[in-house]
């Protein structure tokens, strides 16, 4: 691999390592959830996922961490690697292994902290952008297999993704890309409890 896309994957994925800090560092309540209260496989495979899984460790106090904000379903901690100042992770407390793994109520409750934190934190760096990112599959740059959300607060010309450099083409709304569309509308219908308002109504076209 060259080493512009070694650094950009390290950007992306940028992982966390267990830091030694005081016990009085750590902010919040320190009320943890059993893993007997989630609702996670009983498989072999599954405990040992979330033996050896960093952010369970963290979780369970096995490992310290820097933490922001925690509720009864997750917590937010500075990333030990970070992007930028400020950079931080939003994660469950039950262990999933990506997001598309993950029940989308836990996906709520993750997102719907997104505001309060994102606001909190650029105030304190001095920022005035951010961004939410989510690794997801391997392909995507995930490294710790547990889901989590960057928060990565940003500034005027700080250059962190090379990929804003990178020359966008409008979409060609032709054959191939309605093709697409019903695809994934058709693999939308087979999943419970998603509803599509447009699936009797063809594909159409909406502009931004």
């Amino acid at each position: 691999m060259e080493a512009a896309q070694q650094r950009r994957l390290s950007v992306i994925a940028s992982h966390l390592r267990p830091i030694t800090v005081p016990p009085t560092a750590a902010h919040g309540s320190s009320s943890i959830v059993s893993p007997a209260q989630c609702n996670s496989s009983d498989s072999e495979k599954q405990r040992n996922s979330e033996t050896d899984c960093v952010f369970c460790k963290i979780i369970r106090g096995d490992a310290p961490a820097l933490k922001l904000y925690e509720d009864d379903t997750c917590l937010c901690i500075l990333d030990t690697n970070p992007v930028s100042p400020g950079h931080c992770l939003i994660i469950p407390r039950c262990h999933f292994p990506s997001l598309v793994a993950t029940p989308p109520s836990v996906v709520a409750v993750m997102c719907s902290k997104v505001p309060y934190i994102s606001k909190a934190v650029m105030k304190a760096t001095g920022s005035d952008s951010f961004n939410l990112l989510v690794n997801n599959g391997v392909a995507a740059g995930q490294v710790i297999f547990h889901t989590h959300i960057h928060i990565i607060p940003r500034r005027a010309r700080d250059r962190l993704w090379a990929s804003e450099s990178l020359k966008r083409h409008p979409l060609k709304v032709d054959e191939e890309a309605l093709h697409l569309v019903n695809d994934i509308r058709q693999e939308l219908s087979f999943v419970e409890g998603f509803e599509d308002s447009n699936k009797d109504h063809g594909t159409t076209l909406i502009g931004s």
